[in-house]
């Protein structure tokens, strides 16, 4: 099969994973000379797709022949699609062509499993290892790890790569014995375990190096610690597949986050296959759904909420599509509010609708020197509209009983409509809802 044609069918095999973020890795670059690429600190990704998701990477697989029979997968054993096969040779080549043409700052490379899980890790780890060591290529590797590889091979992958990934497949434990028998959760866990022990050990001893002095008289010299995986580890959970609820998704991100030092779970909309089984959904779930959670996620990782105060103000288990998971909390905790800008901790007011954390730190900068005014809050250009009704400070109280108003969720609704109808007016008749899903509270 020509080259062409197989790059055709593995990028396309590949575009349903959507953990493929680079950031967070080690800065490199080849401005001396050596070598080839770079990774800057704050990662690579500076393409998105219009569903969000970053398309500067080459995104393929080794092959799309697997062993395996998940049902959601369209690369199951049973699937019937076109099978083929990249050699290492041809994907290093392919990722170096690519980059010497501009079109590509890094690799994502995942696989079908072919053989045994050890022998598809094996390619893997060859790929990233000629990359590295033969052509001493510095851009940004994401390798999708085999969980039930040798654990050696997986030290092996992280040494090469920016980023591991391990994906969990389905957020529940019932889920993944209905959906995918022959994969094994616990494996998948002791798997990021072994990842997540790496990385800390790689981390503490940099550390360390840091903090080494040289002996009196000698030339200041450390020993080069080896990296493992700068960027650490990200999984990705299938959503809508199973019967599992976004508390139940919650739940488990949770879990992931505080056992295994993930720098990111991502959430991926199941999406309708051919010839599927009859216990999987016919329609894809609301992007929206997807949408929610990854605003969700955001709250538990940056504004200090637990998985269940979220999934409390959720109905039935299942985050409100009509507004973010931040409104929805307060709008269920009314109790809270209205929050003094000028006394309340910085905890409640990350707490308030339309306030973001670069916003309440302004705030709490700006009331060091002086009391906080609604100039203020309109000079910084938060959504004022939506954090007014929940908030106290000097110039603005909210009217009697505005907090506690059945008619406020709707009010808050219609204002968020009637801005998005402007902000499609603004882009001359484009469609612009992914983009502005985008935005956060």
């Amino acid at each position: 099969m020509e080259l062409q044609r197989k790059l055709f069918i593995l990028a396309d095999a590949a575009k349903y994973d959507a953990s493929c973020a680079s950031s967070g890795s080690q800065g490199r670059d080849s401005l001396d000379g050596k070598g080839m690429g770079s990774v800057t600190g704050m990662g690579i990704c500076h393409s998105y797709a219009p569903d969000g998701r970053c398309i500067s990477l080459l995104k393929i697989l080794l092959t799309n022949v697997c062993i395996f029979d998940c049902r959601y997968c369209i690369n199951r054993k049973s699937s019937n699609v076109q099978r083929t096969r990249f050699t290492v040779a041809e994907v290093v080549q392919l990722t170096l062509d690519f980059y010497r043409r501009n079109c590509i700052e890094g690799l994502f490379l995942s696989s079908g499993i072919i053989r045994s899980s050890d022998y598809t890790m094996e390619q893997l780890v060859e790929v990233a290892r000629r990359l590295r060591e033969e052509h001493d290529f510095r851009g940004y590797i994401h390798l999708k790890t085999i969980p039930d590889a040798a654990p050696e091979l997986l030290a092996q992958a992280g040494r090469h790569a920016d980023r591991l990934s391990i994906n969990v497949e389905l957020p529940t434990a019932s889920g993944l014995a209905q959906f995918a028998p022959e994969k094994d959760g616990q494996r998948i866990r002791q798997a990021m375990q072994g990842v997540d022990r790496h990385v800390q050990a790689w981390r503490a001893a940099t550390r360390e190096q840091r903090q080494a002095q040289s002996l009196p008289g000698a030339p200041a010299q450390r020993a080069a610690v080896p990296r493992f995986a700068p960027g650490g580890q990200s999984t990705q959970m299938i959503v809508g597949a199973d019967r599992a609820t976004d508390a139940d998704i919650l739940e488990s991100s949770h879990t992931l986050y505080a056992g295994y030092g993930l720098r990111r779970v991502y959430y991926s909309a199941f999406s309708p296959i051919p010839d599927a089984s009859r216990d999987l959904p016919p329609q894809a779930p609301p992007l929206m759904r997807e949408h929610r959670l990854y605003q969700a996620d955001w709250l538990m990782r940056f504004y200090g909420y637990g998985a269940g105060e979220i999934a409390a103000a959720s109905r039935h288990g299942m985050l409100d599509l009509e507004i973010d998971p931040k409104l929805a909390w307060a709008l269920a905790n009314r109790q809270q509010f209205p929050v003094d800008l000028n006394r309340a901790p910085r905890s409640l007011l990350l707490r308030v609708p339309g306030l973001g954390t670069q916003t309440v730190d302004r705030l709490l900068a700006a009331r060091r020197v002086r009391r906080l005014r609604l100039d203020d809050l309109l000079r910084l250009r938060a959504p004022v509209q939506k954090a007014l009704p929940f908030v106290l400070i000097d110039g603005h109280r909210p009217l009697l009983g505005e907090t506690d108003s059945a008619a406020l969720r709707t009010r808050l609704i219609a204002q968020s409509q009637a801005s998005q109808a402007q902000a499609q007016a603004r882009h001359s008749g484009m469609r612009v809802q992914s983009a502005l899903q985008a935005s956060l509270f």
